[in-house]
């Protein structure tokens, strides 16, 4: 889950590195998010969806303070970080 977490935190950082953006050093998605969206907006809400990682981001780090994760929300966080993936890909490689 914190692959899956650090690769839509990457890609999303790729994003404003593209746009020559200045961010925090945070693993905190819907911030990276916020702070892409207040000046390029449109973001997909698929992609928006990824700020549901960020949990993953701590629960790697203090497992005591999280819950098993089921088959249903793997496969979600999946195909989350998948999509957030396939965007920044065509941002990057497009612009």
């Amino acid at each position: 889950m914190l692959r899956a977490q650090q690769a839509a935190e990457k890609a999303i950082k790729a994003v404003l590195i593209h746009y020559g953006m200045i961010f925090p050093f945070s693993h905190d998605l819907a911030q990276l998010l916020t702070i892409l969206e207040d000046e390029h907006p449109p973001i997909p809400k698929s992609v928006l969806q990824a700020a549901r990682l960020t949990r993953f981001a701590i629960s790697a780090r203090y497992p005591s303070f999280s819950e098993p994760v089921t088959e249903t929300e793997y496969e979600t966080v999946l195909s989350i970080a998948d999509r957030v993936l396939q965007w920044a890909e065509k941002i990057v490689e497009n612009d």
